[in-house]
């Protein structure tokens, strides 16, 4: 379904059956209940940020080392492939959901309910902010206890009263300490409002990095010598443009022209660059017209040339990636290949790469202007903030690694 779709089904259908849900659970919130006992089948809710399965991975590590907990995840179909670079859910604990009709959408929402109870899921920690269909399949997955963000006295979303741990989202702290705080929930004896009163430290968000063989790195060798015959791994250092952002929100895009201008001055200036583009099968048509404006056979479209899986070998390839805010930005990060990451309506403060990564940022008076209490959604149609980043700004950011080499 289109992100219009899902926004106005969250809103239209989601707010009526919360606030029913929301009595339904008050209803019978009276009746005698099993004593709980300490978390043991631990189930993360993220459904439509592959790059959030990313940040969320520290706190993941830290509930397998605080509570030994066997750790479940529920996501849309499309997004999880990104569960599996870091691995860190075993790949029968991973329950999809359909969003590409509002059928399929249902019937695996109704699948769902029973799947959480076959696994006897005890504990949910709802990731998202603040959707309200997560907060339903949060509030009747049959846990006892139910993490997630409350919005208390500001403007958030309404989601009903589905959690038993309701976490104070903070908008001045990055999201993977968000994540953190739902975790830490779960850790105090004593009831908190709100929930988590703690110190969270840089150290708890350090990410994990996923090992490469050398013939993984040798095959992908191969596979750009087979797109871009110029190549040669003794001669050239290979660059990244990932010139696409999600469908979600598109003002994060840096304008097309100023990719093929900023990839002219860096073919020109550095003989032995080759420029890579990098993207979904589906994006391979829209960005052709990079590399044919350029028309240089250092410069080639490899949008869908490899599998979710091989990015983790074209990175650590690579000299260094230029992506607009999206995921790439984030899958990078599992590896040593340093990001250069355009911010605009969204803030690095709060949705920064975890990885070796430069934001490339204006800050102006309107930005960030999408946050949790808005639903990510913005009334501009115009990216001042994304336009104000200029070719020679962005080059003047690039340079110091053009003129240098991890490699040699």
């Amino acid at each position: 379904m289109h992100v219009d779709t899902m926004r106005a089904v969250d809103y239209w259908v989601g707010v009526p059956l919360c606030f029913l849900g929301s009595i339904l659970k008050k209803t019978f919130a009276w009746l005698p209940s099993a004593h709980a006992s300490a978390p043991s089948n631990i189930l993360l809710v993220e459904l439509s940020e592959m790059g959030s399965t990313i940040l969320v991975d520290p706190a993941m590590q830290k509930l397998k080392r605080e509570l030994n907990a066997n750790l479940h995840f529920v996501i849309f179909k499309k997004n999880k492939p990104s569960l599996d670079l870091l691995r860190t859910i075993p790949e029968e604990n991973i329950f999809t959901i359909r969003e590409d009709g509002l059928f399929t959408l249902i019937s695996d929402t109704l699948k769902f309910f029973f799947w959480s109870r076959a696994k006897k899921i005890d504990t949910v920690i709802d990731l998202e902010l603040f959707s309200r269909f997560t907060a339903l399949l949060t509030g009747f997955s049959g846990a006892q206890r139910r993490v997630g963000f409350h919005a208390f006295y500001n403007e958030g979303l309404y989601r009903g009263s589905m959690l038993t741990h309701e976490v104070a989202y903070n908008p001045h702290i990055h999201i993977a300490k968000n994540f953190i705080a739902l975790v830490n929930a779960l850790l105090v004896q004593n009831k908190e409002i709100p929930y988590s009163k703690t110190l969270i430290s840089d150290d708890e968000i350090i990410l994990n990095k996923v090992t490469l063989s050398h013939e993984a790195k040798e095959s992908m060798r191969t596979k750009i010598a087979s797109i871009c015959p110029i190549y040669d791994p003794t001669q050239h250092r290979i660059i990244l443009f990932n010139a696409n952002a999600s469908d979600l929100m598109p003002l994060r895009r840096w304008d097309r022209g100023n990719y093929i201008e900023l990839a002219r001055r860096v073919l020109e200036t550095y003989p032995d660059v080759i420029i890579l583009l990098t993207g979904a099968p589906a994006e391979y048509e829209g960005l052709q017209n990079i590399p044919d404006a350029l028309q240089s056979p250092r410069c080639a479209n490899f949008a869908g040339k490899t599998s979710f899986a091989e990015l983790v070998a074209l990175y650590e390839v690579s000299e260094f990636m230029l992506t607009n805010d999206s995921g790439p930005g984030h899958f990078s990060a599992v590896t040593s290949m340093p990001s250069f990451v355009f911010f605009g309506p969204e803030t690095p403060k709060l949705y920064g790469s975890l990885g070796i990564t430069t934001p490339i940022y204006a800050g102006l008076a309107c930005s960030p202007c999408v946050s949790a209490t808005n639903h990510r959604k913005t009334a501009c149609n115009d990216n001042v903030c994304m336009q104000v980043l200029g070719v020679e700004l962005v080059y003047s950011i690039l340079e110091p690694s053009l003129k240098t080499s991890r490699f040699r």
